[in-house]
């Protein structure tokens, strides 16, 4: 019932439509005929579709939880032959949901999805019918629902997109930690993943426990909206001293500052320092790449390799402009693609002459000095002029033809761009004659 509470929040459904459909989903199911069976199979999807053959009308994948876990579900004798030979756990459930055995209660349900009105999204859902964003349209249509209750339940699917939409922590609303567990299976270690309830653990010292845990990996929690009504009141800390004894050496003061070593701080956060020299007016700007620093360039993969963007080093050249009182970079020709290392670094350094031209260099941090750069562009920067006015007219333009962006991401991959959550800033595209549009965060 996940799904329908989840359109409730978002502003799909009323509270009074979502607690309608529940109670008409689950009285049709519980009128079905018993005997049906649901097995968690420790394989992946792709080993047990086949074993599916000639079964397709008595049994079928209910779930795909995680890479090497699915469930099957449908007829008891024909799971037990589709599942032989597998290491399985029968689940406890009083019917085989998400089989073909639960076509029977389809059209009446369907009865029931056409009485309620569903409304637009306010925040955006990820469906675990197709394991991604669902759109308004989907969610309005009631054959989206009967999908819900008859395909799998695409659960890695999902927890996978909103992985790739920027997601960072997820909050098992449940009895259980069940979920949390397959989900932690799914992501990447820094994934912060918490069930809301455990067994054994009374609710409030288990909630309290849990967005405790959501709070110290950074989730901003309203401590004031939880303790509402309970009586609680801020209070001063203890105004003892702290007790401490340091076994450190310090280390030498101002080893750290870059004036020791008669630079500057450049003040951008892919070159750490700035030096102008003494004879000619040009500055260099230097730095050290790296996915350790900066891991948000892991993102923008280009043919299996992750490039520094054009535009990180168009801004690299704008701010080497500001250093010899320029605002603008006239032009800058890309050389060589800045391809980042896996697991090294990279020496960076950024240098503007006198006769204002700008060029970005890197080589391996584990160079010689002797060692020569990779030039990867080059360009002219210039004072600011008069700005130029633009008239956008109206927004988006008349006559401007909507352009379907979803799956464009997916589609870039395949050409071997691969953009990262960071990246993915497209969010609207019209198209009027051969003039795109576009809004882009």
């Amino acid at each position: 019932m996940g799904e329908f509470a989840a359109a409730y929040v978002a502003g799909v459904l009323s509270l009074e439509d979502a607690a309608r459909l529940v109670a008409a989903r689950g009285r049709l199911m519980g009128a079905l005929p018993p005997g049906g069976v649901m097995v968690a199979v420790q394989a992946a999807q792709a080993d047990v579709l086949p074993l599916l053959e000639g079964f397709e009308d008595r049994v079928s994948i209910a779930a795909v939880n995680g890479p090497a876990s699915v469930v099957v579900s449908g007829e008891e004798q024909a799971v037990a032959e589709v599942t032989a030979g597998w290491s399985t756990k029968r689940l406890a459930v009083s019917h085989a949901f998400h089989s073909p055995l639960m076509e029977p209660m389809l059209a009446a349900f369907r009865a029931e999805l056409e009485s309620v009105s569903f409304g637009v999204p306010s925040i955006p859902l990820v469906s675990t019918v197709t394991g991604r964003l669902v759109s308004a349209g989907e969610l309005a249509d009631p054959s989206y629902w009967l999908r819900q209750v008859r395909e799998p339940v695409r659960f890695a699917d999902a927890v996978e997109s909103l992985a790739e939409e920027g997601v960072s922590a997820f909050v098992e609303v449940g009895p259980g930690g069940t979920l949390a567990a397959l989900a932690k299976e799914i992501l990447h270690e820094e994934a912060v993943v918490v069930p809301c309830l455990r067994p054994g653990r009374s609710e409030d010292i288990a909630a309290a426990s849990a967005l405790s845990e959501l709070f110290v990996c950074g989730v901003r929690v309203d401590w004031d909206g939880l303790f509402a009504g309970s009586g609680a009141r801020y209070v001063d800390l203890p105004t003892y001293a702290f007790q401490r004894q340091r076994y450190w050496l310090d280390s030498r003061a101002g080893s750290d500052d870059l004036t020791d070593a008669g630079l500057r701080a450049a003040d951008h956060p892919l070159v750490r320092a700035a030096v102008a020299a003494a004879d000619n007016g040009s500055v260099l700007l230097s730095g050290r790449l790296s996915l350790a620093e900066h891991p948000w360039l892991a993102d923008h993969v280009v043919m299996g390799s992750v490039l520094v963007p054009g535009t990180a080093m168009m801004d690299l050249a704008l701010r080497a402009a500001q250093e010899v009182g320029c605002e603008r970079v006239e032009e800058l020709t890309f050389e060589s693609p800045l391809v980042l290392p896996e697991h090294a670094g990279l020496q960076l350094q950024v240098v503007v002459d006198g006769n204002r031209a700008v060029h970005v260099y890197s080589r391996p941090e584990s160079a010689e000095p002797s060692d020569p750069w990779t030039r990867h562009a080059t360009g002219v920067v210039s004072a600011a002029g008069a700005p130029v006015p633009v008239d956008t007219g109206s927004w988006p333009p008349a006559g401007a033809e909507l352009v379907e962006v979803e799956g464009q991401y997916d589609r870039f991959a395949e050409l071997g761009l691969v953009y990262g959550p960071v990246f993915r800033g497209l969010r609207v595209v019209w198209r009027v004659g051969d003039e795109v549009f576009a809004e882009v965060a």
